[in-house]
């Protein structure tokens, strides 16, 4: 188990057919998109709600489900491949066609830095590589009009910090969505569409830990477009306890929104 996953508990553990850790309540179909980038301090809050979460690995060889049927809620996290890199990770188009599914039939999701790049790309958005390089560490987040009274971000305040981690960015959104969050260096950091799906550039789920391991391996790459891993990790151990207060909040709110679809 690498460091990255002891920080990410909900990686491990067979509970039909993927990996779970909640028990009997809801299910949450979670896609995992490679080694190391697991649900973290969202995975504990949804659990901790009283949620299952059902971690699937796609990149290992697992299958994703057909449909949404039996779940209350997806959930897709972060990875390294581009959100059109179907060569890479063949089973992008499966993801997508999972949350278009989410979108037309209500049900909760929440998709997380290349989950919320699947996203915008699924209903018709556009997603580039960044120009100016990759954003990486702690980063202040500011609060949009429509975030006040958002079930899910109405309680992130303005000037949230957010641990950044990405190459590409959404630079354009698609139609339907509404701009929640925004940031001084990435226009498109968290977003709604309709009244049960969300999607954000960042990562609300990770700590210094997990981003001190991603700098292991990404370090020499940010270091080449002109940026500082080093420093990015300190900045996201410094803000560690506001990250944690901030972001285990939002995790649970979401939980909230999963629990009231399920008692429909």
């Amino acid at each position: 188990m690498t460091a990255a996953e002891r920080n990410n508990p909900v990686t491990t553990g067979t509970a039909g057919n993927g990996h779970g850790g909640g028990g009997g309540g809801p299910k949450v179909l979670v896609v995992q998109h490679e080694d190391g980038t697991g649900p973290g301090l969202v995975g504990e809050q949804l659990i901790r709600s009283g949620l299952d979460p059902r971690v699937h690995h796609p990149w290992a060889g697992e299958r994703l489900p057909d449909s949404l049927a039996g779940y209350a809620g997806l959930l897709v996290l972060g990875g390294a491949p581009n959100c059109d890199d179907e060569k890479t990770a063949p089973w992008i188009p499966a993801v997508r066609a999972l949350m278009r599914e989410a979108v037309a039939d209500g049900v909760p999701q929440l998709g997380v830095c290349l989950g919320g790049q699947i996203l915008a790309r699924a209903l018709g958005g556009r997603v580039v590589v960044r120009p100016r390089g990759p954003e990486v560490g702690a980063v202040a987040l500011r609060r949009l009009p429509a975030a006040d009274g958002d079930p899910v971000f109405g309680r992130v305040p303005d000037g949230a910090p957010a641990a950044q981690w990405h190459w590409d960015e959404i630079s354009e959104l698609p139609e339907a969505a509404v701009p929640l969050f925004t940031g001084d260096d990435c226009v498109h950091q968290a977003f709604r569409v309709g009244e049960r799906t969300w999607g954000v550039q960042f990562h609300p789920e990770v700590l210094g830990d997990a981003i001190a391991e991603w700098s292991l391996s990404d370090g020499p790459a940010v270091r080449a477009a002109g940026g500082d891993p080093e420093a990015a990790v300190a900045s996201v151990r410094t803000a560690e306890p506001r990250l944690r207060e901030i972001w285990e909040t939002m995790a649970r709110s979401w939980a909230e929104v999963v629990h009231t679809y399920a008692a429909r």
